[in-house]
Parts: structure tokens; sequence; C-alpha cells
């Protein structure tokens, strides 16, 4: 800390500078991790999202792997039969209702917990 911040405060006894000083002193370097909190938080946020794209991306291969698996069962054509096609449409149609149906759920027992504090 620079000691020549004090030189017009001449009419401060040595104690009283010196709890000033180091006052300034923890403010710098509260400051300094304030920064790097900013930071921190820079990186949780980037990592949330990166994480929420991951399993973004991993409820989606499972959605395919699983009406694939539950719905094709020939591989005499280069595309669906009518039938096929039918049980993936359907398969996908449960999958986005169960997933929404708990999304509400999800939020309602969020708001109900929140609530309680």
């Amino acid at each position: 800390m620079d000691k020549n911040m004090f030189a017009d405060l001449d009419s401060l006894s040595g104690e009283e500078k010196e709890r000033m000083s180091t006052m300034i002193d923890q403010l710098q370097i509260r400051d300094r991790f304030s920064s790097l909190s900013v930071l921190c938080m820079l990186d949780v946020v980037l990592i949330y999202s990166l994480l929420k794209q991951n399993c973004s991306l991993r409820m989606y291969n499972s959605l395919v792997e699983r009406c694939f698996t539950d719905c094709v069962h020939s591989f005499y054509r280069k595309s669906l039969t009518k039938q096929e096609e039918t049980c993936v449409n359907r398969c996908a149609e449960k999958f986005s209702r169960h997933s929404v149906l708990l999304g509400l759920r999800f939020s309602e027992l969020s708001q109900g917990a929140s609530t309680k504090d």
C-alpha cells in the first residue's frame, strides 16, 4: 500500500493512521477477491451451459436409441414402414409429453420448497 496517501492526514495520530492503513489494505484484498469471484462465476456459468448442452444431447440420444430399438425391426428397406414410422412418432410424442409433465412437477416441487423457507 502507498504510505504517501496519508500525507494530507497529519491531524491523525499514529494509531489512527495504522488503523486506516489496515482498513485500506483489507478493502484492497476484498476488491481483488471480488474480481476473482466474478471470474469464477463466469466459469460456473460456462460450465453450467456446457453441462446443460451435454444433458440435452444425452437425452436426445437416449430418445433416438429407445424409439429405434422399440420400433424398428427390419432392415430390408431404406425407409421405415408405415407401422414403424407411426411407432417412432408415438414414442417421440410420449417422451415429449413425459418431459413436459416432469418439468412441471419439478417446478411445483421447487416452488413448494421455496415457500416453506
